[in-house]
């Protein structure tokens, strides 16, 4: 089947592109508008083109594969042909319209928008700028500030928003195509326009800004270098430069990284969706626990559309639950990510396990104590039906002593979430020893229901993420009692690219929680394994983070200091242990932790815990903060 096609009716020439899954602009589609093209300017009678597309979207961008290796003919050279003809091209847009797909469309003479579109410029996102004339069309449709913010953040806006600041012409009310053949055409070629508003733009400060906000990354820099070429210079010339700005990312070691990190996204929890078993329905789903993790967990379905049924020790703490619950959806619903508040309507709370009872799905988020949870897991099993569904949400728990506590533990599986639930986008789905392919499946379709990202771990302590975290951050302690400080360790992992370094993100978490759990393990601890004691001592003055005003840092200013009763405990665990004292550069510690890393994600890949290297890079990415422009710590492993 050919990507694109031609009809003719009474004057208006229908070119349709049909391209599944999402109509990328890969060579043989190029190479089709091309074609159409040329055939339309040969056809004195046509008086109009519609542009439109097969599916659930318009073009969606480019293809990713042909990255740093562009085939003939090139995507520049087919917008130039729609742009340049004496025919008004209209581009009929719905679904998602981004990156070349957006470019397309700029390249168009008018365009119109079914309800729901969505526009954008990621390419920031995969380390490179728009390559075919995005950077110069776009700040002549939009003001430079919204341009600016489109193309360096990457995030698309609503076709409201686009209508709104001239990136399209209008929304459909009704028949889309009807409404594209009746739509009129500008008379000035959109190259021929001014940029808008370039002047009210401090082009050194916006770089600055943007410096501080992209932690080393490239692209949100050259883009918004080629954006100041395109006010200040021809627009030809702009487009020149903006070109040999994209090929030269295109082939870079950071867009190679993201490259990577994008595919590997797309390939996570595979595993989960080759499952043939039915999953459990999720239009009705029960958590038990309503603190900060219950209550973010209980608002992300919610916002997905199920409705909860949220179970507390007693009505007291379920009240509490309930504020907790409406408080993450009114910020969610500013935030835009919840269109209204009605999702609270669908949240029932209580202390009375048989609530659950016709809940195909319940998910634990109590305390992380074992013995909590198995008082938990033997009440469910009480009360909930043979086919349900139970999963807890650990961050270190043996899940495979946890389904013991069932009657089938076949149907007992881990979720580990991350905080805030209802926002950060991985989710660990941990397959017990026990876990049966129901269990499974229905993880797969959670995922899918709350559009995270499943990465499948097997049972050890801390699974894929928090075994690895644990690993650099005993070593970065060890690091402590060579000569190195905290604020140097942190120092080192901001320029890496992290947006904070391990002490600042454990000041901000707490330090009371690990500390519990290093007490609870300090009676099986080999007597011979090397062992940190200055978070311990830490600890033991009362310095528990940023919520005590003290930890690793001092926060009586409000903000993060060094504190010289740290570096004193420090010197005082160094002498202790017998560490000769020595200076750290930021690179040779980045070595080390980068190496930690590694070590512990080959361990990891031996021992069958995490299914691929990929996978593990894409946790290290998505939830614990490792630069996505570098790959992740197996990528970098080669």
């Amino acid at each position: 089947m050919q990507p694109v096609s031609l009809t003719i009716s009474e004057g208006i020439a229908h070119l349709r592109i049909d391209n599944p899954p999402v109509n990328a602009l890969n060579q043989p589609l190029r190479a089709g508008l091309r074609d159409a093209a040329l055939r339309i300017a040969g056809m004195p009678d046509v008086q109009k083109v519609v542009l439109s597309c097969a599916g659930r979207t318009f073009v969606a961008g480019a293809d990713i594969r042909e990255l740093g290796a562009p085939l003939e003919p090139y995507l520049p050279d087919v917008l130039d042909l729609i742009a340049g003809s004496s025919v008004p091209w209209i581009a009929a847009l719905h679904g998602t319209v981004l990156g070349g797909g957006l470019e397309l469309a700029m390249a168009c003479h008018a365009r119109i928008a079914a309800p729901g579109t969505r526009l954008g410029l990621p390419e920031v996102s995969l380390g490179i700028i728009p390559g075919s004339g995005g950077t110069v069309r776009l700040p002549r449709l939009v003001p430079m500030s919204d341009a600016i913010a489109m193309v360096t953040g990457g995030k698309p806006v609503s076709a409201e928003a686009a209508l709104a600041m001239g990136l399209i012409d209008r929304i459909a009310s009704g028949d889309l195509q009807a409404e594209a053949q009746d739509m009129p055409a500008p008379a000035a070629p959109l190259l021929d326009r001014p940029v808008r508003e370039a002047g009210a733009i401090d082009w050194h400060a916006q770089e600055q800004t943007l410096r501080r906000k992209s932690r080393g990354a490239e692209a949100p820099l050259e883009a918004l270098a080629a954006l100041r070429d395109s006010a200040e210079l021809p627009a030809r010339d702009a487009m020149a430069r903006e070109r040999e700005r994209f090929l030269r990312l295109s082939v870079s070691d950071q867009s190679r990284a993201l490259r990577h990190v994008f595919f590997a996204e797309r390939d996570a929890g595979r595993s989960l969706r080759d499952i043939e078993a039915a999953p459990a329905d999720l239009a009705r789903v029960g958590v038990i626990g309503g603190g900060t993790m219950g209550a973010g967990i209980a608002a992300a379905l919610l916002i997905a559309g199920s409705s909860v049924r949220l179970i507390e020790r007693d009505a007291q703490a379920a009240d509490m639950a309930q504020t907790r619950v409406a408080d993450l959806l009114a910020a969610s619903h500013k935030r835009g990510l919840l269109r209204d508040l009605s999702a609270l309507e669908r949240l029932t709370t209580g202390s009375d396990y048989a609530a659950l009872a016709d809940c195909p799905l319940v998910i634990e988020a109590v305390f992380e104590d074992m013995e909590v949870k198995r008082q938990v897991f033997t009440r469910l099993d009480a009360v909930m039906p043979a086919d349900a569904v139970l999963a807890t949400n650990t961050s270190y728990l043996d899940v495979d002593t946890l389904a013991l506590t069932t009657r089938d533990p076949s149907r007992v599986l881990g979720l580990h979430f991350f905080s805030p639930a209802h926002v950060m986008k991985l989710l660990e789905v941990v397959r017990g020893a026990h876990t049966g392919p129901r269990a499974l499946a229905t993880a797969g379709a959670l995922a899918r229901h709350l559009r995270k990202t499943a990465v499948v771990a097997g049972v050890c302590d801390g699974f894929i993420g928090n075994r690895i975290m644990n690993a650099y951050r005993t070593d970065c302690e060890f690091m402590l009692e060579e000569g190195a400080l905290p604020e140097q360790i942190d120092r080192a992992m901001e320029g890496f690219g992290f947006a904070m370094g391990i002490y600042a993100v454990q000041d901000m978490s707490g330090l009371d929680i690990a500390w519990a759990a290093r007490k609870a393990r300090a009676a099986t601890r080999p007597a011979d394994e090397r062992y940190a004691h200055i978070a311990d001592r830490l600890c033991e003055a009362g310095r528990l983070g940023r919520k005590a005003g003290r930890g690793w840092y001092d926060y009586a200013t409000g903000t993060a200091q060094p504190d010289p009763q740290v570096a004193q405990i420090i010197a005082e665990e160094s002498a202790r242990a017998g560490r000769t004292r020595r200076e750290f550069s930021d690179a040779q510690i980045m070595d080390r932790i980068l190496s930690v890393m590694q070590a512990e994600g080959r361990t990891i890949l031996a021992e069958g815990v995490a299914d691929s290297a990929e996978d593990i890079d894409v946790v290290m990415v998505t939830g614990y903060g490792f630069p996505r422009h570098k790959g992740g710590p197996m990528f970098l492993a080669g």
